[in-house]
């Protein structure tokens, strides 16, 4: 009776979240609302559905493929999550991965933009999480899809997963399929078809991230190999836990236990003890296991005499790079003139 009734509120909300989308989304296609240009290049990197679909490797791969290049790159994102002006996990996560390039959190990603191009005129700004930031022109726009719910299950928010309709792809130069092997070659056929007749000029990706080892909170790095035979346990408070539990099949863990905690989530001293009681309920185990962006805040070595580690990710594209790189070129080379 609780789930028909829930499930009642979420049907009638949809279409008011809609008519919402929809309004914004006009302003800017009929032209009554324009996007601020900046006096540099920009990237979007995004998702049409809330949750976790990789965007931080790609970001990743995106900056280093840049800075390989020559060319300085900012980070930029709305800081969802951060309190009294300290960096979210999402821009610890990066600073641990990135720390040579710097990243500016603010809602105001224009004003953002500006103070980035006072220190250097000369630089792409790769925007985070910003398909749905329509208010900052860009010069390309990737959206990343998760093989495991590309279409957020077919609703808005709040009864899906969706931010808006997946109409919103035309908009996309780029469409990524994240963790694309996991699933089958005729489900992404079918899924890369789908996209087709939404963004029909739009060049498609397939991501896969791969796990390259083990990190722990003071840098410490060792194979993943290192776990082979032992039992372990693993959480995540993440957007996707299932992109996690994909991640553990890969490494070919033997998982002895798994919790999940809400998104962005803060661990507090009374959470780490109740982990630490209850990988101490499921001994023996070698390790606790979480993600990079859960670790960052966690300054710790072990919880509870278990060592805890992160998985470390890199990304590779397995179909679509040579279709993806003259674009990046295009805009290297612009920043290159100082056009």
């Amino acid at each position: 009776m609780v789930a028909q009734v829930s499930r009642r509120v979420l049907a009638t909300a949809e279409p008011l979240y809609r008519a919402v989308i929809h309004r914004k989304n006009w302003r800017f296609d009929a032209g009554s609302q324009t996007a601020t240009r900046v006096a540099a290049p920009v990237i979007s990197v995004g998702n049409l559905t809330v949750g976790g679909t990789g965007k931080t490797p790609l970001v990743c791969w995106l900056a280093e493929w840049f800075r390989s290049r020559g060319a300085a790159v900012t980070l930029i994102s709305r800081g969802y999550g951060a309190k009294h002006g300290q960096p979210n996990d999402e821009a610890l996560e990066l600073a641990a991965r990135l720390p040579e390039v710097p990243h500016l959190q603010n809602p105001n990603r224009v004003a953002a933009a500006e103070a980035a191009l006072q220190a250097n005129p000369r630089q792409v700004l790769i925007l985070d999480d910003a398909f749905q930031h329509r208010r900052m022109a860009r010069d390309l726009d990737i959206v990343l899809l998760d093989a495991l719910a590309p279409f957020g299950y077919g609703h808005l928010l709040p009864r899906g997963l969706l931010r808006e309709p997946v109409e919103g792809l035309a908009r996309a130069q780029v469409v990524a399929l994240s963790r694309a092997d996991a699933i089958e070659p005729a489900a992404r056929d079918a899924i890369r078809r789908q996209v087709a007749g939404l963004a029909s000029r739009a060049i498609w990706l397939e991501l896969v991230h791969r796990p390259v080892g083990l990190v722990n909170s003071i840098g410490t790095r060792q194979p993943l190999a290192s776990l082979a035979g032992n039992r372990i346990a693993a959480f995540c408070g993440i957007g996707n836990p299932a992109g996690f539990r994909h991640t553990l099949s890969q490494c070919g863990l033997e998982v002895a236990g798994f919790r999940e905690f809400a998104d962005h989530f803060a661990y507090t001293e009374g959470d780490l003890a109740q982990l630490a009681r209850w990988s101490a309920s499921l001994v023996p185990i070698a390790a606790l296991i979480c993600t990079r962006k859960d670790l960052v805040k966690i300054p710790r070595e072990s919880l509870g005499g278990i060592p805890l580690w992160a998985i470390d990710i890199d990304l590779a594209i397995e179909s679509g790079q040579e279709q993806l790189e003259p674009l990046l070129a295009a805009i290297r080379s612009r920043v290159a003139s100082g056009n």
